[in-house]
């Protein structure tokens, strides 16, 4: 698969680069105040269709004409009856003998470097709680408050999508480091009877160069200013500034997102000799691959050999043990390594039985009716796509429950008395009792 190079185009009502603070406006009614050493940097509002991508190419961690998603578009649309409490952590669940909850207890910190934790502690009373931290924080928070243990599963079964990521040099420019991620990629490999045998695995073409496996561009022009020369010494002024055109215009990666069967081992627990600064134990992961999943690595290794031989690519990949490689592993005597996609899920798990599972398939904790824990966490397997839009889809099932739980706690409990029915007329009630 070759592809040429395009330029990079002006798009219709974009600038070349970042709107500056004065052009661009808060969502209506929205303010806060900068901390020490800070400059707002508001959020564009709600008209049109948002901005367009730019093509900057950094959009982890940020996106500097700010086209992909914010929370504040969101937010914007709030209505007066929500409250967003900032600086504030939620250090526990409240459960009541009954095993309603009935709330959660926080701290709050202070704005500025140092963020200060405020001593004293605070309570927001609620009819309904509901969890939203993810795996690994929603996990640490029900097992600190001694909630939803009945079926010892909380914590558990802790999934993400390793990602074995290979790099090379292609033999002409190919225009990373513009648009997204990634733009294309392989799907093949998602299926079939070889997933009996090996974890199977989604295939992206990255699009910014070796910035993941490697680290940003500049690393490989300190390389070429030491050793980058024919003559094995470095490289200087014009000479260096075409070495650099050209090896990083040939930057090609690929990346394999593998999937990772639930283990109960594989679990989040706390570790009380291990506080944050609000007195909480900290959370230990416990976190390893199976055999399945490793030589799912190595088949995603293979591929990889295949494509860069067609494509014509110098295969620069290599796994050393070592601090830059926290993944690495050794399996059936060749050595590989992984990073983490940051797709934490498992830890709560979706089920039909109280005894199995910590949710039921509402996201409503079996222990206690009141309580959800939603998001990735309830998920019981992850297969091999990116879990956002399951994640959002479980969130508004959810919600539709929510709101319906929400009524029964305020619609009329019984009714006294039924008024005969006139004829022809529907029969009225008097009398509702509320709870």
């Amino acid at each position: 698969m070759r592809r040429s190079p395009s330029p990079r185009r002006r798009t219709p009502g974009a600038c070349c680069g970042a709107p500056s603070a004065a052009t661009r406006r808060a969502p209506a009614g929205r303010a806060t105040a900068a901390g020490p050493g800070r400059r707002l940097a508001p959020a564009p509002g709600e008209g049109g269709e948002g901005r367009p991508c730019q093509g900057h190419a950094s959009c982890v961690p940020i996106c500097p004409s700010q086209a992909k998603y914010t929370p504040l578009r969101t937010q914007a649309r709030w209505g007066p009856s929500v409250r967003l409490v900032t600086r504030a952590v939620v250090t526990r669940v409240l459960i009541d003998p009954a095993g309603r909850a009935t709330g959660v207890r926080y701290r709050r910190y202070a704005e500025g470097p140092e963020a200060a934790p405020d001593p004293a502690e605070y309570t927001a009373g609620a009819e309904l709680v509901v969890l939203a931290a993810h795996a690994i924080e929603t996990a640490r928070l029900l097992l600190v408050s001694g909630a939803a243990g009945g079926s010892g599963q909380v914590g558990r079964n802790l999934m993400d999508h390793p990602v074995l990521l290979t790099w090379g040099l292609m033999p002409r420019p190919v225009g990373p480091y513009r648009g997204p991620g990634s733009t294309a990629g392989l799907e093949a490999f998602r299926f079939g009877a070889a997933r009996a045998r090996r974890a199977p695995f989604r295939v992206e073409f990255g699009n910014w160069g070796w910035t993941w496996p490697l680290g940003p561009p500049d690393g490989r022009v300190a390389e070429l200013l030491r050793t980058g020369g024919p003559d094995g010494r470095g490289l200087f002024g014009p000479g260096l500034r075409a070495a650099v055109g050209d090896r990083i215009g040939r930057e090609f990666s690929l990346q394999f997102e593998l999937e990772q069967d639930a283990d109960p081992s594989n679990r989040v627990t706390l570790d009380p000799s291990r506080r944050d600064r609000f007195g909480t134990p900290r959370p230990v992961l416990h976190y390893d691959l199976s055999d399945w999943v490793r030589r799912g690595a190595a088949a995603a290794r293979s591929v990889s050999e295949q494509v860069f031989a067609l494509l014509g690519a110098e295969d620069h990949t290599r796994f050393d043990p070592g601090p830059a490689w926290p993944g690495y592993f050794a399996f059936e005597g060749r050595g590989y390594a992984y990073r983490a996609a940051g797709h934490g899920a498992g830890t709560h798990l979706m089920g039909a039985s109280p005894a199995t599972s910590v949710v039921d398939p509402w996201q409503r904790c079996w222990d206690h009716p009141n309580l959800y824990a939603v998001g990735c966490g309830s998920m019981p397997s992850i297969s091999t796509a990116n879990p956002s839009l399951t994640m959002a889809a479980l969130a508004l099932r959810s919600c539709d429950r929510i709101h319906r739980d929400l009524l029964a706690l305020h619609r009329p409990a019984a009714v006294r008395d039924a008024v005969p029915a006139v004829p022809g007329r529907p029969a009225r009630t008097e009398g509702a009792e509320r709870p």
